[in-house]
């Protein structure tokens, strides 16, 4: 199906309006009725709060936690929209979620990442979703699998819903994290190359985990050039039945924006868009030379995949692939590059030069 670059939406519109990016904020659970006003007044007093957020139904991971006030508290939302004045928005995770919340009112639904991971309840919510109408945001599955998530907003688009925006709230990893989830950037930029046309936003707290880490992360996604933020927020955070560690009071959240720097996509002073257009025609000349050095090296590793089938020499040796992803990791350092990055760059070079010493190795004898 084939989506226009750039479409009118609810949140393409509040973009325009707003000429800066969103800001979503509420507290991770609705708590109780006297909780959600607080927070919700404490958030339009700041009068930077485009729509106001609670889950309501809370699965957990494990059974025996506070999982949510469950369909009663889409009152307290009610009570939001007509005296507080912000837009609510809820979580779903079932076509009754879908039916109990657009019957009372809820603006915007979103869809939560143990949801998204399963294409069968994404399709259960596209099917209750179709012909409603209603702004859907979606977030990253739990696991990082760009077509995932990339599934769910095809599954809603084909349902007929184009009033769609993708959620970045980090994935689950083994590997040791300062992160509650691992912000893996480089898949929400995949995914937005992919979406042009649908806004991104980034949810900073479920990335984060911690408050500390709030504004690093949400200044580095205003940098990528995200759409909007959602960040929770709670009135007395240390007591919050669900992820206390990760909600701010609407007070501090204001400093928080108050500290994060809006740059501009692109500058017209002439000086910056010449030495721009300058920088960038070197990286040109540069990425030719690495190419043309890359094809160099791989044209050496097909000669060597020869001379190793004329001796009758194994593939993999493994005291070579040892000493190579040791030695470029401190030539790189010596260059001022970042070691990983390196040794993650030889890693993939390592599985190319397997793969043409293989094909060469099984080739016509």
């Amino acid at each position: 199906m084939e989506i226009p670059a750039a479409i009118d939406t609810y949140f393409t519109r509040l973009l325009a309006a707003k000429g800066q990016p969103l800001l979503i904020a509420g507290p991770c659970s609705a708590e109780t009725e006297e909780q959600v006003l607080a927070t919700a007044h404490g958030l339009k007093a700041l009068g930077k709060i485009d729509l106001f957020r609670a889950g309501i139904w809370k699965p957990r991971t494990r059974p025996g936690s506070f999982e949510g006030v469950g369909a009663g508290g889409l009152a307290w939302l009610q009570r939001v929209r007509a005296e507080v004045g912000l837009p609510v928005a809820v979580e779903v995770a079932t076509p009754r979620h879908v039916e109990e919340a657009l019957a009372h009112g809820v603006d915007v639904l979103w869809i939560g990442a143990r949801t998204t991971v399963n294409p069968f309840a994404v399709q259960d919510l596209a099917d209750a979703l179709a012909g409603t109408g209603v702004p859907v945001m979606v977030k990253n599955p739990v696991n990082p699998d760009v077509a995932l998530w990339a599934g769910a907003l095809e599954r809603l688009e084909r349902a007929g819903l184009h009033d769609l925006a993708a959620i970045h709230r980090g994935f689950s990893t083994f590997a040791p994290s300062r992160y509650r989830n691992a912000p893996t950037w480089q898949l929400a930029i995949e995914l937005k190359t992919r979406f042009p046309h649908i806004p991104l936003i980034c949810d900073p707290s479920h990335i984060g985990g911690r408050r500390d880490l709030l504004l690093p992360i949400a200044q580095k996604a205003l940098d990528l050039d995200y759409d909007g933020l959602m960040i929770e927020s709670h009135p007395d955070p240390d007591h919050a039945l669900s992820d206390a560690e990760q909600q701010v009071t609407p007070q501090r959240l204001d400093e928080i924006l108050r500290e994060l720097k809006y740059r501009r996509r692109s500058s017209d002073d002439a000086n910056y868009l010449n030495k721009a257009e300058e920088l960038r025609q070197k990286m040109d000349v540069a990425d030719r030379e690495i190419l043309e050095t890359l094809a160099r090296r791989m044209a050496l590793v097909e000669e060597l995949a020869g001379y190793k089938k004329e001796n009758d020499v194994k593939i993999l040796q493994l005291d070579r692939w040892n000493e190579i992803f040791a030695s470029r990791q401190q030539w790189a350092g010596k260059l001022n590059l970042n070691e990983k990055f390196v040794a993650e760059l030889y890693k993939l070079i390592h599985l190319e030069s397997i793969r043409k010493q293989t094909e060469i190795m099984q080739g016509p004898q």
